[in-house]
């Protein structure tokens, strides 16, 4: 059987890698984490936005139309945590006890750094929480500056650290 659109159809999972979310035919589902034992997960990601150095030096003056645009973000970074699940179709619900979102502005390279963190005790992971709340801030910073600055690029969206769960820690810079 030809795979059609939509799917995959995997021969060997060893060589491919084992794709939790998808059936013996190569279809996405829902992993089930019923019988996994909650344990406390956290996740940071980073994100960067790169204004330009004369936007960067305007908003940590708060020389801005649309005003604290940080704060904005923050909250749109925390909002968007919280409705993961609604926005990543096969992401579990997870009762979120924090989530962090610090905002570093950088005049002299013209960016603003993003890093989130999001943590809760449950039987899968918070990376997707802490990635959509870094990816959602760097979205509402775009939106509320492009009316001063066209060129605004989101870049180096990425995960920092895991920890918790069956595969423990990983850091970025820890490799693979």
């Amino acid at each position: 059987m030809r795979p059609g659109p939509g799917r995959c159809v995997l021969t060997d999972k060893r060589e491919q890698g084992e794709f939790s979310h998808l059936d013996a035919q190569g279809r996405a589902r829902m992993v089930d984490v019923g019988a996994k034992t909650p344990t406390r997960r956290r996740a940071v990601a980073e994100c960067w936005v790169d204004l330009g150095p004369q936007l960067c030096a305007r908003i940590q003056e708060g020389d801005l139309p649309k005003g604290d645009v940080l704060a904005v973000a923050r909250i749109a970074g925390i909002q968007a945590a919280k409705r993961t699940p609604e926005l990543i179709p096969l992401c579990h619900g997870l009762p979120l006890d924090q989530v962090r979102i610090e905002l570093e502005v950088r005049p002299g390279e013209g960016k603003v750094r993003i890093e989130t963190e999001a943590s809760c005790t449950a039987k899968t992971g918070v990376e997707m929480e802490a990635l959509t709340a870094a990816s959602v801030a760097a979205l509402a910073l775009y939106d509320m500056c492009k009316g001063v600055r066209k060129g605004i690029r989101i870049e180096g969206l990425r995960l920092l650290r895991k920890e918790g769960g069956r595969s423990g820690t990983w850091t970025a810079d820890g490799g693979e």
